[in-house]
């Protein structure tokens, strides 16, 4: 069966593809030289498209090439912890060991994009345009409101105590934010190894 994709009309296929040419040759830039030292001529020249083809799909510029990146980040993560916990699914502490595993991998294979994106987030609290620190609010809020269904499951079903769900997100996504800036350290444990640990805390507790 044709995917969504191949039923889109050829111009609109090219101009995808085009965009996707434009993002990949960003994240390879960004990675290399780092965002504050990219340029769009180095966009431009390793995408092999003019300057002003990527004003066409990004209008914003190189932050707007940044902000679609992180677009891609999102729907990723999203997409990772709508698989760990499907409907009607049980099983929390296991399903949250294995999104942990998958969480630490994905960025593991993104390690210096990540590290920009941190960067770029924090530096955003401390910027004079607040369009920036909205953006990497709804970011993170929308990775918040992915885990309420799987919370709200659990807490149903007594498999976890019942308590204020957003909070419940929190604490887990700020844990794994500080295994991510383990691993982009190079002081992070094995996968499973990291991911049992930070389940047996967070399920578990610290008190025997």
């Amino acid at each position: 069966m044709l995917t969504s994709y191949a039923r889109l009309p050829r111009r609109d296929r090219e101009r995808h593809a085009r965009r996707r040419d434009i993002l990949a040759a960003a994240s390879a830039t960004f990675a290399e030289k780092g965002y504050a030292h990219a340029t769009l001529d180095e966009i431009a020249q390793r995408a092999e498209y003019s300057k002003g083809t990527l004003y066409n799909y990004f209008s914003g510029g190189k932050e707007d090439i940044l902000f679609s990146i992180v677009d891609e980040f999102q729907i990723e993560l999203i997409q990772l912890v709508k698989d760990a916990f499907p409907a009607d699914s049980t099983g929390f502490r296991d399903a949250l060991a294995g999104l942990i595993t998958a969480w630490n991998a994905f960025f593991e294979e993104r390690r210096e994009l990540f590290m920009i994106m941190i960067k770029e987030a924090y530096w955003s609290v401390f910027d004079d345009n607040p369009g920036r620190a909205s953006f990497f609010q709804a970011y993170y809020a929308a990775l918040v409101e992915a885990f309420r269904p799987a919370l709200r499951r659990a807490m149903d079903t007594g498999e976890i105590r019942t308590l204020p769900i957003d909070a419940t997100a929190h604490v887990i996504l700020a844990n794994l934010k500080n295994l991510q800036m383990q691993i982009c350290l190079r002081d992070a444990p094995a996968p499973e190894e990291g991911a049992e640990f930070l389940t047996t805390v967070l399920c578990d507790g610290l008190l025997n």
